[in-house]
């Protein structure tokens, strides 16, 4: 099915592309135009003898043979077939400090998102080490993470209502060590035992032996732990969520106008309220 060198290379690209498709398929004009549903041939004798195909018969060729790439079709970017290029992703062990961390990367290098299930959570307790655990994890690249080395957490319980929900989904970046965390934020915390989303309110220094976890609902009790049984720490930058709040509480918008009027600020006012305020619970 091919044409003479000389006639090849005056033949737009996209035909050229064609021809390959049929030598892929062992095809000729004849069994392509059936297999397109086409009654007669001159269509496609028309295009292999350099007439630009139409959209609508690129558009019939695509849909024939789904495996085929359209921008490889159209473009003449990549592989003719869909997914020949792709690579599984990769497994990385990187030793930081005392601790072996796992990364997965994607063919070409860039680090992947691996996203944490509620179920997969206790394995991840004690296999977050382990090569072989990310096997079973899906990784993903989100928009807005690309670069750098994250974790998505899927939440459960309400330790962390009103601001995180059940099921909510976190995306966090590593902490390599305890004073370099962020007072005030709100983290995901991995013991051999359990992975916890926990507001660290006070700044840990290195010779602190001792941190307290707090949640956002009133209703749960600051958890006090040993530094030492902190296997990662992974700080929020953002969360997937299909909780979506209703219109604003008119009530509690006129209170805090009273509040205000009487002269308090209303930021001291949230202050004392996180001081008074008890909590606890797992991730």
């Amino acid at each position: 099915m091919k044409q003479p060198d000389n006639q090849t290379e005056k033949l737009p690209a996209v035909v050229s592309r064609i021809q390959e498709i049929m030598e892929q398929y062992a095809l000729n004009a004849n069994s392509l135009a059936k297999r397109l549903g086409y009654v007669a041939t001159s269509k496609l004798y028309g295009i292999l003898n350099g007439s630009a195909p139409s959209f609508g018969t690129l558009t019939d060729i695509l849909e024939e043979f789904p495996e085929v790439s359209t921008d490889w079709l159209v473009l003449g970017r990549g592989p003719m077939l869909r997914g020949t290029d792709e690579k599984p992703p990769q497994l990385l062990q990187q030793v930081r400090g005392e601790n072996v961390v796992v990364v997965t990367v994607d063919g070409a290098g860039n680090e992947n998102t691996v996203f944490v299930p509620i179920p997969a959570q206790a394995g991840y307790s004690v296999q977050h080490n382990e090569a072989v655990y990310y096997q079973q994890l899906d990784q993903y690249r989100l928009p807005g993470f690309e670069k750098g080395e994250y974790r998505a957490f899927e939440v459960s319980g309400d330790s962390m209502e009103p601001t995180i929900h059940h099921r909510d989904v976190v995306v966090c970046s590593r902490v390599e060590e305890l004073r370099l965390l962020e007072p005030g934020e709100i983290y995901v915390v991995v013991t051999s035992e359990s992975v916890m989303l926990k507001r660290i309110k006070k700044p840990v220094r290195s010779s602190d032996t001792e941190v307290t976890l707090h949640s956002d609902n009133p209703h749960r009790y600051p958890y006090t732990m040993e530094t030492r049984d902190i296997g990662e720490l992974w700080r929020v930058r953002g969360y997937v969520s299909s909780y979506i709040p209703s219109a604003p509480d008119v009530t509690v918008e006129r209170l805090w106008e009273v509040i205000e009027q009487l002269g308090f600020d209303r930021s001291t006012v949230r202050r004392h309220l996180d001081e008074g305020a008890t909590s606890d619970a797992t991730l």
